[in-house]
């Protein structure tokens, strides 16, 4: 029976950009027996569905491994790899710098407090 594939899943051209990218297992160790795209895919799933951990689909895999990798690859970096190496390709791709040079936040994506002025525990005499 062929896997169910969700809308989130990697295509097999976004597959072949992201793999070299992901670490290799732990030399010395046991072989890995998991399926890293479908980590992967588990972990995009999670992220574009907003469910909870324990209710990700068994299509993925135990949930628990799905985690394990999403924690390990946040606390060595290999998010943040991953996403500057993705930027910086597509910036080059369109002619543009590696880094940008500017941002801009709007006043949708930065929340304030509903009234304005000073905020705080001091009063004024």
């Amino acid at each position: 029976m062929p896997k169910q594939r969700y809308p989130s899943d990697l295509t097999d051209e976004e597959w072949e950009i992201i793999k070299p990218l992901i670490p290799d297992a732990k030399p010395g160790g046991r072989h890995r027996s998991v399926d890293i795209r479908e980590i992967l895919n588990g972990i995009f799933y999670l992220n574009r569905s907003g469910c909870a951990w324990r209710l990700l689909p068994k299509d993925f895999g135990p949930w628990s491994t799905v985690y394990d990798y999403y924690r390990k690859w946040t606390k060595n970096g290999t998010w943040e790899r991953l996403h500057t190496t993705l930027r910086e390709e597509l910036r080059n791709h369109k002619g543009k710098q590696s880094t940008p040079t500017a941002a801009i936040i709007d006043s949708q994506s930065v929340k304030t407090t509903n009234r304005g002025g000073v905020s705080g525990c001091w009063k004024k005499n």
